[in-house]
């Protein structure tokens, strides 16, 4: 069984999305979410393979949950969807950890072919999404391509919420690290970069087009 977190503040939408996805005998919803914060909270108590989560919610937006439940439980896959076929929402959706950016109107067939994507591991884009983000990817890829061979996937990480103006707390929150660890992982990062503080990580990350 594939056990799915729907995430939706609208309970007439997310009622719908329910029984789109459970046309599928192997799909069953096991969680709602009102907003991102219960998603996260409900994370941490049950198990789920698929969040399907919204991105405009109260307390806290799909965004930013996205980006605590791949930081705390990357086997989890999130999965966007939303009315907003917004280049910028897709590519910060993608750089939160999600596997995919659908739109409201897509048909129950096609996601239920994006969650079985997600969970194979691949990337789901609605064609009218990819048209938009696929150009800006590519360019991007080019401009990361300096980015220091030797920083880890966990410095880059905490480079990344440096540059989104993160405090280390916050940082140490959202990757469920001491705020001891992170220290000494900024002090290995301005090492490796030679810069002098973490204003200067920031600007990195910015002309290094990681956030």
């Amino acid at each position: 069984m594939i056990r799915i977190l729907l995430a939706e503040d609208q309970v007439m939408v997310r009622q719908g999305l329910k029984m789109m996805v459970e046309t599928d005998a192997e799909i069953k919803v096991t969680g709602e979410a009102s907003h991102g914060k219960e998603a996260v909270s409900l994370c941490e108590t049950q198990h789920f393979d698929v969040i399907i989560m919204d991105i405009r919610m109260p307390e806290m937006d799909g965004l930013e949950a996205a980006r605590i439940i791949h930081s705390r439980w990357p086997d989890r896959k999130v999965l966007m969807l939303t009315t907003f076929n917004d280049d910028e929402y897709a590519l910060e959706a993608l750089k939160s950890g999600a596997s995919g950016y659908m739109l409201k109107d897509a048909k129950p067939q096609e996601l239920i072919k994006a969650i079985r994507s997600c969970l194979a591991g691949g990337l789901s884009l609605q064609d009218q999404v990819a048209a938009k983000v696929m150009p800006r990817l590519l360019n991007q890829q080019e401009r990361t391509q300096d980015v220091n061979p030797t920083l880890t996937p966990r410095e880059l990480d905490i480079i990344r919420r440096i540059g989104e103006g993160r405090s280390n707390k916050e940082i140490s929150e959202e990757l469920a690290l001491s705020v001891g660890t992170i220290k000494n992982h900024i002090t290995i990062i301005l090492d490796k970069l030679e810069l002098r503080d973490r204003t200067q990580i920031a600007i990195y990350a910015i002309r290094h087009n990681l956030v």
